[in-house]
């Protein structure tokens, strides 16, 4: 039986590194690093320097560059993928930890955690285009497939505010359980999912109405409650799946994304905090801030392939190419 299960394991492994090449990007806290990973190989192939304490990541809507948020230089770089070096930076307001682009990737939402607001940078101009007052503690953020609605979550608030792209005016806010972390919308706009990371759930939220229609909790056999703390969500673009990471109970879960019931608990590493999809949904990969790696999970097969070693403290993920 034994036997059995390793050559299971190494056939799912084989098909995943089939299914895509591409690089995984991982920005990495402490070390002030990227650490690039070939999806085929499974091995890192490049760090490269970075920033000070690098957290949130995203690409632009070509392909060709990546963006950083250098939280503690307060900016985003741009990284050139094709040279693996850093083109330019963009200003982006105080302690920037995460941000969303607009889908015409013309313009960067940025939340600013230090001084409470939102900041809104044209790509283009490389300048601030605006700014639009939040709660305190901002983290989360995410703008709608259809680019009509700029989100952001404020940790001590405990809210999510909706922003107007068309005025840049704050218009409504949804309560939600304590330190909301991360928010992610639907393929279809439809909803927007929100984890509370304190508060140990994640809300699923009408964006027509902009009210919460859901709660879901966790619970994993042997982990205290309150080591259950949701952080990341990834929900796949057919609506059958979401993936959130669920912090120190080291744990990613797997939704249901239509019964909104978890359906499975998969062991990663120490502390799991973002995710990203390949491009073709087969892959999942996540960030394990305390031990030092990302765990890479066939989609289909909803199993845990293997773990690979990157820099200190991993935090953003994105997959590029395919």
């Amino acid at each position: 039986m034994p036997h059995r299960r390793n050559c299971l394991a190494l056939s799912l492994l084989a098909a995943s590194q089939l299914s895509l090449a591409a690089n995984v990007y991982v920005s990495n806290e402490k070390d002030h690093t990227l650490s690039v990973i070939d999806s085929n190989t499974l091995k890192v192939v490049k760090t490269i320097p970075v920033g000070k304490r690098p957290r949130g990541i995203t690409l632009s809507k070509d392909g060709k560059s990546l963006y950083i948020c250098a939280s503690d230089d307060n900016t985003v770089q741009v990284l050139d993928l094709a040279s693996g070096r850093i083109s330019h930076n963009l200003p982006s307001g105080e302690d920037p930890e995460q941000f969303a682009l607009s889908p015409d990737g013309k313009a960067l939402y940025i939340a600013n955690e230090d001084s409470n607001v939102v900041t809104i940078v044209d790509v283009a101009s490389r300048r601030v285009s605006g700014q639009v007052d939040v709660g305190v503690e901002p983290e989360g953020m995410a703008v709608s497939p259809d680019g009509r609605w700029a989100v952001n979550t404020s940790e001590t608030t405990n809210m999510v505010h909706w922003i107007d792209t068309r005025t840049r005016q704050l218009v409504d806010n949804t309560l939600v359980d304590q330190r909301p972390r991360y928010a992610r919308f639907s393929a279809d706009g439809r909803q927007l999912w929100v984890s509370s990371e304190v508060g140990g759930t994640v809300s699923v939220i009408d964006v027509a109405s902009r009210k919460r229609v859901q709660t879901i909790r966790f619970a994993i056999t042997g982990i205290p409650k309150d080591r259950i703390q949701p952080v990341g969500i990834r929900l796949t673009r057919d609506g059958r799946y979401a993936f959130v990471p669920l912090g120190p109970a080291n744990h990613v879960a797997v939704i249901d994304a239509k019964t909104f019931q978890p359906l499975k608990y998969l062991l990663v590493g120490r502390r799991v905090w973002h995710a990203a999809l390949s491009s073709d949904e087969k892959q999942l990969w996540v960030t394990n801030g305390i031990s030092n790696d990302v765990s890479l999970i066939d989609v289909n097969e909803l199993k845990v392939l293997k773990s690979i070693p990157v820099g200190r403290y991993p935090w953003g993920v994105v997959v590029s190419g395919s």
